[in-house]
C-alpha cells in the first residue's frame, strides 16, 4: 500500500488531499472519495484512505475547507469543534459537487491504465463530510454513497437552500446512511424524514442502518462516542455496499 499528500486541481485553485492506494503490483477494485469530519483531512481519516487501500481500493480524502483552511487538521476538543464549524460555514454545496467532480475525475486519470476511467467510484463521509457525502451521491459517477451521521440533512444545505434530503431522487446510485440510536445530533424526527425519503425510492438500494445504543462519532476510535462493535459493524457494511455497487 502507498499513501502520500497531493494537489487535486480544482475549478479555482489547488486541493490538498491525502491519496492512497493498493500496491502497484494490484489493480485497485475501484475508487472511493472520502470526505472528513470538521475537524481537517486528520490522521484518522487519512486512516480510513489507508483501510480502503489495503481492502483493495484507491481512496481519496479531500481537504473540503480548502479555500478557507487547506492543511486543517485540528483535535477531537471543543476548541478543534469551534474551529472546524467556523470553516464549515462556509462551504456551499455547488462547491462541494464542483471539487467532487474534480476529484472524481482526477482519481480516474490516476489509474486510467487499471481501467479506472470507465468505473463509477464509491464515497463515504463522516460527520459534515456525511453530510457532503449525500450531496455527492447526486454526482452521476458516483455509484455507492455512505453517508456516517451526517447530521442536518432533513433540516438545510450548506450554503443555504432547500434541505439536502430533498435531492435524494436525483440520485442515481444508491445511498446508505448510517446513524447511531443515541445521537443528539440526529433526533428522531431526523431519522424518521432520512428513512421516509429513501424508502419513497424503492428500487435505488438505499438503506437506513441504524447502530443501537450508538453516539455521534461512533466509528472513530479517537472520539469519545466510538462503539467497536456498532464501528466493526459500520465498516463492515461499507465494504459490502462497496463490494455489490462498485
Amino acid at each position: 500500500m502507498a499513501s502520500e499528500w497531493v494537489d487535486v486541481p480544482v475549478p479555482g485553485g489547488v486541493m490538498p488531499a491525502w491519496w492512497a492506494r493498493p500496491p502497484a503490483a494490484e489493480p485497485p477494485r475501484a475508487a472511493v472519495l472520502v470526505l472528513p469530519e470538521v475537524f481537517g483531512v486528520n490522521g484518522w481519516v487519512r486512516s480510513v484512505a489507508d483501510r480502503l487501500a489495503a481492502e483493495g481500493y484507491a481512496a481519496l480524502a479531500i481537504s473540503t475547507f480548502w479555500r478557507t483552511a487547506p492543511q486543517l487538521d485540528v483535535p477531537y476538543d471543543a476548541a478543534g469543534l469551534a474551529e472546524g464549524r467556523r470553516h464549515k460555514d462556509q462551504v456551499r454545496a455547488e462547491q462541494l459537487l464542483s471539487d467532487g467532480a474534480a476529484a472524481a475525475a482526477w482519481m480516474q486519470a490516476a489509474h486510467a491504465g487499471d481501467g479506472l476511467a470507465q468505473k463509477p467510484l464509491g464515497c463515504v463521509g463522516f460527520c459534515f463530510g456525511g453530510h457532503l457525502a449525500l450531496l455527492a451521491a447526486t454526482l452521476p459517477v458516483i455509484a455507492a454513497s455512505a453517508d456516517f451521521y451526517g447530521a442536518g440533512v432533513s433540516s438545510g444545505r450548506p450554503g443555504g437552500g432547500p434541505p439536502s434530503l430533498e435531492l435524494v431522487p436525483q440520485i442515481p446510485g444508491r445511498l446508505w446512511c448510517f446513524c447511531g440510536d443515541a445521537d443528539p445530533l440526529m433526533p428522531a424526527e431526523e431519522l424518521r424524514a432520512i428513512e421516509e425519503a429513501l424508502v419513497a425510492q424503492p428500487s435505488a438500494g438505499h438503506r437506513l442502518l441504524v447502530a443501537p445504543g450508538a453516539g455521534h462519532g461512533y466509528m472513530c476510535e479517537a472520539r469519545g462516542d466510538y462503539q467497536a462493535e456498532a464501528a466493526a459493524a459500520g465498516w463492515s457494511a461499507l465494504l459490502a455496499l462497496f463490494a455489490g455497487s462498485l
